[in-house]
Order: structure tokens, then sequence, then C-alpha cells
């Protein structure tokens, strides 16, 4: 964990309202509960709603097997995993992933708001640790990468949804 990654943690925990920093979603939600890296632990920020279900993903970091289908990943022995987590009706969002071990990944956030599991250009949000304004491009690598040291790497995901012309940017 870098000193900026940490600083960053503490402070989260100390301006979370009373409870909340506790409050870890998804599949992997007891490995950055007890600390138990390596895991990568996203704050949420800018939600469009709290419908549908919350997805974070962890691929390699290149450019060949970023976004690339899983089953591919898979099958070639590649580093991928996925978790998911309902909406939350209130309060902060924080979801949870473990990662194979210490190192270089690229991580994913979407919101599938229509709970279909297949990303809606219209409707849904996604996220990258990077937090620039996507726009109409494709997502790149650089956007995407997050080092995860042996414990529980904290970053913050703003969720960035359809506005216009301009493509994904954050609401608000």
């Amino acid at each position: 964990m870098t000193a900026k990654q940490l600083t960053l943690g503490i402070a989260l925990a100390l301006a979370a309202p009373a409870g909340a920093q506790g409050e870890v979603l998804g599949t992997d939600r007891n490995a950055c509960i007890a600390g138990s890296g390596p895991a990568i632990r996203v704050n949420v920020m800018g939600l469009k709603d709290r419908v549908g279900r919350l997805k974070l993903e962890l691929y390699p970091a290149n450019d060949d097997d970023f976004l690339k289908d899983d089953r591919d990943l898979i099958k070639e022995g590649k580093v991928f995993r996925r978790v998911w987590a309902e909406t939350p009706e209130g309060g902060q969002v924080s979801l949870c992933i473990k990662a194979p071990r210490a190192g270089r990944y690229a991580l994913l956030f979407t919101h599938d708001r229509d709970g279909r599991n297949k990303f809606d250009f219209w409707k849904d949000g996604a996220g990258f640790p990077s937090n620039r304004r996507l726009g109409r491009s494709r997502p790149k690598l650089q956007e995407a990468v997050i080092d995860v040291g042996s414990g529980v790497t904290v970053t913050n995901i703003r969720a960035q949804y359809l506005r216009g012309l301009g493509g994904f940017a954050p609401i608000g």
C-alpha cells in the first residue's frame, strides 16, 4: 500500500458517518472487513440512483487482456475476478474484491441499473480508479490500473453515466 492510499484510507474512515466505515458489500466483503488482503476496498461515489446491482471486475493490467471476455481469460489461466452486490437503499457504498496476490491490476466498476448483467450504454454507469472523465471513447488501461499491496488497498471511484453528446461523465 502506498502512503497516498494509506492516507486516503485513514481520511475516509475518519470522514465516514458512524457505522458506515464497517459496511462493506460484495461476495468478498470478509476479506476487507478482516483486513486479510490482498484485496481492494472501493468506495463508490456519485451513483445516479439506488436501483439494480453493483459489480467490480479485476483484470490483468495489460492492453491485450483489459476488458477481455471472462471466459477467455479463465480458459487461458489469467487473472479474472468478479463480485456482485445489491445496491443499498442509502448510505456509503463500499465494495470489496480479492486479488490473487499483491501486484498491478486493472479494476472496473459498473452500476447495472436494470439488473440484466449486460452493460446498457444508455442506462448503466461505470467507473475506474483514475476517476478521469470517460467521454465517448472505449476506456483505456491506464484509467483502470491499480497497485494492490499485501493488505487491503483502498480507492475511491466516482460513477459515470451517459451525459448527452459529451459521453460518460460524473453526475453533478
